[in-house]
């Protein structure tokens, strides 16, 4: 490992089997000097022009054990970003105080090295964009259906600024908070469960379980199990317009997911190493976007691989001075912290061109709107490298 990352001591278990080294500063677009250290964070406000809103969600799959703690029922924390008619005045958080607190400790090490005090609370005061149980905006035929999946390790509030993105242009997105494989999920009833599969959960195992993760959830929020939709005075989903992104384990998890369920209509794996390989053509869309070393040729084999499985619309993207953890919130929110260490390229450039990528291939997908930006090299984004192996 080249570097140490905001992943901590517990979180850092994720990089397992991953690349983790970044790759060289573009000259360019060099690595941005973002001050003294201090402690507020905000994540940067979504283009769209919706209001967000946001809602959690716990639910329960009585039909199966969980896979990790078999004595318990599988349960899920499902965050769901909506766009909005208004906002509803109150501002959602960004992690509850226990899973605030249990991520700061987690990162402790990290935080010292970079002579970064943060309160156990720091991750509850991080300025969203989204605001708690706002009016559900509601079109003809649902709402397409963005679901997201964390890395391993990574609490579900790590992509909340991509979630906020694809929210505010009219998507509505749930965020999956698989339990036992993130340092913090808090649940109703007041307990916080931690990571029981961190350092011994087999990768092809933690893909097959966020697979039947996310059918479960979409069976919850159709109302196709059976029972009555889990968002009950919520807006109802376009079951033909559904995609998967994730990014390091929930990346990978995008190819058993789409493979066993035939409603995810596409996927987006971010930076995360395919240890589940396609078996058969993935005839789906699919976008691989991760930091420089995952191009052809590169250390990681089950790219090429899994490109030469992917049979129908596919593209290949690196992005120059990037790690593994940069495509997600702790891009901006370690740059606010004066973190200099964190990656070669500005934070807040990172998160930019991630949304941009992200949200194009959603548009095309899902919106059924062309997006000139997966064509090829854009001039706006001259760090983003198309691959055609």
């Amino acid at each position: 490992m080249k570097r140490r990352t905001l992943a901590g001591a517990v979180v850092s278990l994720l990089m397992a089997g991953t690349i983790t080294g970044t790759g060289p500063a573009l000259a360019a677009v060099p690595a941005a000097d973002p001050g003294p250290p201090g402690t507020a964070m905000a994540l940067p406000a979504p283009g769209g022009h919706r209001p967000v809103g946001r809602t959690v969600l716990h639910l329960e799959d009585e039909s199966r054990a969980d896979p990790w703690v078999p004595g318990e029922r599988r349960e899920l924390m499902v965050s769901l970003w909506y766009p909005a008619v208004r906002p509803s005045g109150v501002p959602a958080p960004y992690m509850t105080g226990q899973e605030s607190a249990l991520y700061v400790k987690a990162n402790k090490a990290f935080l010292d090295a970079n002579k970064v005090v943060l309160a156990d609370d720091a991750f509850t005061r991080v300025t969203t964009h989204s605001t708690v149980d706002a009016k559900p905006l509601r079109v003809r035929g649902g709402l397409p259906l963005v679901v997201l999946s964390s890395g391993f390790g990574m609490p579900r509030a790590t992509l909340t600024g991509l979630a906020e993105e694809l929210a505010a242009r009219g998507y509505l997105v749930a965020g999956i908070g698989h339990n036992h494989e993130s340092t913090a999920t808090a649940f109703p009833d007041g307990h916080t469960t931690t990571c029981d599969a961190c350092g011994k959960a087999p990768w092809p195992e933690v893909g097959a379980v966020r697979a039947r993760d996310v059918s479960f959830v979409l069976d919850r929020l159709t109302g196709q199990d059976g029972k009555e939709a889990a968002w009950k005075d919520g807006a109802s989903v376009d079951t033909d317009r559904i995609a998967m992104v994730g990014h390091s384990a929930g990346g990978f998890s995008t190819v058993p997911a789409m493979l066993s369920d035939p409603r995810v209509k596409a996927g987006v794996n971010m930076d995360g190493g395919f240890h589940v390989l396609p078996d058969r053509p993935l005839d789906r869309p699919l976008l691989m976007m991760g930091q420089p070393e995952r191009v052809p040729g590169g250390p990681d084999a089950s790219w090429q691989k899994t490109w030469e499985a992917a049979t129908g619309w596919k593209r290949w993207l690196s992005v120059d001075g990037t790690q593994h953890l940069s495509f997600t919130d702790l891009a901006v929110l370690t740059k606010q912290l004066g973190i200099r260490s964190f990656q070669p390229l500005d934070g807040d450039r990172v998160d930019a061109a991630t949304r941009a990528y992200v949200s194009a291939f959603v548009e095309t997908h899902l919106g059924c709107r062309a997006a000139p930006l997966l064509d090829g090299p854009s001039e706006r984004y001259p760090e983003v490298r198309f691959h055609q192996p």
